[in-house]
């Protein structure tokens, strides 16, 4: 069974593109997920915006709901996912945003 939960994370969260700084924040959602490595979730205040363009991209999770994507501009496409009206559980990951690791490097400390 699967089992999807959510907490404030403690770290202090920063994303790069490249040697650029994407988002820097210490108030990170950790989403944990079965097996899967914790997933920081991280609030639009702390993101960069300017350098995401909104996509037409869109899965579907039985455990989270629909989610919609951002690519960076000059970047990769659909790198970057949100859940903006998620199922009730994961209100705590509502319009948060979270990065591919294999496109972006995320350090947590």
């Amino acid at each position: 069974m699967n089992r999807v939960t959510t907490r404030p994370s403690k770290a202090h969260v920063r994303v790069f593109f490249g040697d650029e700084v994407i988002a820097d924040t210490r108030a990170a959602v950790e989403l944990h997920e079965s097996a899967r490595a914790v997933v920081y979730y991280i609030q639009r205040e702390d993101v960069r915006m300017d350098r995401l363009e909104r996509s037409s991209h869109r899965t579907h999770c039985p455990f989270k709901g629909d989610a919609s994507y951002f690519s960076v501009a000059g970047g990769p496409e659909n790198a970057v996912w949100s859940y903006e009206a998620p199922y009730d559980e994961m209100l705590a990951i509502r319009e948060r945003l979270a990065f591919y690791p294999d496109k972006f490097r995320i350090e947590s400390h």
